[in-house]
C-alpha cells in the first residue's frame, strides 16, 4: 500500500503515455502538457495506451520518484471526468488507492466521487 501526504494533489493524465518515459520525460509531459509543475506538489499518474501499465511521478522534497505497476491481467479504468482540464483529471487518494489495485472506476462507480 502506496501512502502520501494528504495534502498532496493527485493528477491523472487522461492521453496515454509512452511508458520508456522516465524521470526527465514524465516531467516534461507534467509541464508541457498537463500544465503543472512537480516541483510545486503533486503526484502524476500516467498510463499506457493498453492501460495496463502506470507511472507514477512524485517529488518529495529532496528529488523525484518514478513507481511503476504492470498488471498481470487486465487493465487500470477510470470514466470520463467531468472536470478534465488541460488533459488532466484531478483524483481523490481513495480513488488512487482504488485505481492501484486495479478497481473498476468506471463501472463500479455511480457518481464521480474520485474526482477531486
Amino acid at each position: 500500500m502506496l501512502s502520501f501526504p494528504g495534502s498532496v494533489k493527485i493528477f491523472l493524465a487522461v492521453e496515454p503515455v509512452d511508458m520508456r518515459k522516465s524521470f526527465n520525460g514524465l516531467y516534461h509531459v507534467a509541464t508541457e502538457h498537463l500544465k503543472e509543475n512537480p516541483i510545486e506538489g503533486g503526484l502524476f499518474v500516467f498510463c499506457n495506451k493498453r492501460r495496463n501499465r502506470l507511472k507514477i511521478l512524485f517529488w518529495d522534497g529532496t528529488g523525484l520518484w518514478v513507481l511503476a505497476k504492470r498488471l498481470e491481467r487486465g487493465g487500470f479504468s477510470w470514466p470520463k471526468g467531468l472536470n478534465v482540464k488541460d488533459g488532466k483529471l484531478s483524483l481523490k487518494h481513495a480513488a488512487l488507492s482504488m485505481l492501484v489495485e486495479g478497481i473498476d472506476l468506471k463501472d463500479g462507480m455511480q457518481k464521480v466521487w474520485y474526482e477531486r
